[in-house]
């Protein structure tokens, strides 16, 4: 049994007490199961403000628009601008759920500890600020967790796969849930949605990071609002209601407030954090803002699991890149096709559960398709990373025989003084990889390298500075354009072959932009 709570700042649970009519009143006008929010909000709410101190709650329009989405709706998914007191809404409305809504578990997860905590600290301010006619006696009372005398409780978490399991949830408040990482994000919300199913309600707010996560999967989906006779619903496929507020909605922000935010944060952060646009948060290798503007397209043919995007054509010259793995399920191998001059991708193949073996049958495979639509096979050449699994890859190619495989096989150029026997393929070092982003990234984004996969635009955007070097966001994968890679290191070699090749690669040159890190 919880102790009670003695303090001149929460009231004691369990108390006979007698109030006046009006106080009684009172109660009543902020009980009210459909006013009973605006009005206590609007009376009984009190905020603590960075610079001015203790304060009565006083909406905007837009904040009184979000309250009703929160209280109306049963599943609600807004996505607000940085600053626009969608954290301080949140703590009234959840204040008030837990002491007029009895019996009630509200779980509070944000994407850190320091963010839950932060959420509780002003819920916990609201109540202290409450008169007692008003507020619910409390049974327990800390930092994380508030357990009233109604038998409500508002807990606090950090969002994992495993958070709200087992929990009878009456109000789950998720807050900056498109900056959980993403495959948690997934995990949690399959977990978290069946204790929803016995009639929970769901409040998720954040500021857009990704147009891949799982809080923008279900924004688009909360956004189709029609059924499936082409009539307008208003809330989405989903059942989730969509609220969106932007910086110009605050009363004390015009134009020369953006003027200013923007020349002190830069236009990409401005609108990621000011204009809600899904610009990934991360130092990705490939610009945020170029990686938003890119749209990939659906393949036009389908080999097993090869995936093709153009018609090969016998005037182009084609690069074929395997990116080994060992095939256990884990990392994926990858391969990619690109096609020269025009440079546009053309196909691409990825799977984490093909031995090595197979894996090179599948690149004899693609090559001969290039070979049998092209009718040439002087103008394909494929090549691996040799490192770790590649040596597999390189038995496997003996095993199979280069003169079967109807292609070019090519090397990274041997530097001065090494042996004529130096290893096949591409070795990837740090200095190397480095090197070979900087061109891919140049490529990229003077438009002179048509990326048009969707998965490995996905990736693209999970692709982050980590140190020294560059990979994969932490549970993501990065085997797509690390073939992709190996494909324009291919590019590289043939320069010293190819003028025209030569002069294709040195077109941007003049336009090389830094790396997006510093290297110490």
């Amino acid at each position: 049994m919880s102790k009670p709570i003695v303090s001149a700042l929460v009231k004691s649970p369990h108390q006979v007490v007698h109030y006046s009519t009006q106080e009684i009143e009172e109660f009543k006008k902020c009980a009210d199961p459909v006013t009973g929010p605006a009005y206590f909000m609007a009376n009984y709410f009190y905020i603590q403000h960075p610079t001015k101190g203790r304060l009565k709650y006083a909406p905007f329009p837009y904040q009184i628009e979000l309250a009703d989405c929160y209280h109306n709706y049963r599943f609600s998914i807004n996505l607000l601008g940085r600053q626009l007191g969608k954290t301080t809404t949140a703590a009234g409305y959840l204040l008030w759920y837990g002491m007029f809504v009895p019996d009630s578990t509200i779980l509070v997860a944000a994407h850190k500890y320091t963010g839950s905590q932060e959420i509780m600290q002003r819920i916990r301010y609201a109540y202290e600020s409450v008169p007692d006619h008003i507020r619910a006696g409390a049974t327990s009372y800390n930092k994380g967790s508030v357990e009233f005398d109604n038998g409500s409780r508002i807990i606090s978490a950090t969002t994992t796969e495993n958070t709200g399991r087992g929990l009878s949830i009456s109000l789950l408040y998720c807050d900056e849930f498109a900056f959980v990482r993403n495959t948690i994000a997934k995990e949690f919300w399959t977990s978290i949605s069946p204790t929803l199913a016995t009639g929970g309600k769901a409040i998720i707010t954040s500021t857009p990071n990704s147009d891949e996560d799982q809080f923008w999967e279900i924004w688009l989906e909360a956004n189709k609002c029609f059924d499936e006779f082409g009539n307008v619903t208003e809330i989405g496929r989903n059942g989730f209601k969509a609220f969106m507020a932007l910086w110009n909605e605050h009363p004390d922000r015009d134009a020369t407030w953006e003027k200013e935010e923007r020349a002190r944060v830069g236009d990409e952060r401005f609108d990621r954090e000011h204009n809600c646009r899904p610009i990934v948060f991360d130092e990705t290798l490939i610009n945020a803002m170029t990686l938003v503007d890119m749209g990939g397209i659906d393949p036009i043919e389908k080999q097993g699991q090869v995936r093709w995007y153009k018609k090969p054509s016998k005037e182009c010259t084609y690069i074929v890149a395997l990116d080994p793995s060992l095939g256990t399920g884990s990392d994926p191998a990858a391969i990619q096709v690109f096609e020269l001059p025009t440079f546009h991708q053309v196909g691409e193949w990825q799977h984490n559960k093909t031995p090595v073996q197979q894996q090179v049958k599948i690149l004899k495979e693609i090559v001969q398709y290039l070979y049998e639509t092209t009718k040439t096979e002087n103008n394909i050449y494929y090549s691996v990373e040799n490192n770790t699994l590649g040596e597999a890859a390189l038995v496997s190619i003996d095993e199979i025989g280069e003169h079967n495989i109807r292609g070019v096989f090519i090397s990274e150029p041997r530097k001065p003084g090494v042996s004529r026997s130096h290893r096949k393929g591409f070795t990837t070092t740090n200095k190397s990889k480095l090197a070979v982003c900087s061109k891919f990234k140049q490529l990229v984004e003077n438009k002179k390298l048509r990326i048009v996969s969707k998965p490995l635009i996905s990736e693209l955007k999970t692709f982050v500075a980590s140190g020294a070097s560059f990979e994969a966001r932490i549970g993501e994968t990065d085997d797509l354009v690390s073939a992709s890679l190996l494909a324009v290191r291919i590019m590289q070699a043939l320069q010293s072959y190819d003028s025209d090749m030569d002069s294709a690669m040195r077109s941007v040159e003049e336009t090389l932009l830094p790396l997006p890190f510093i290297m110490m």
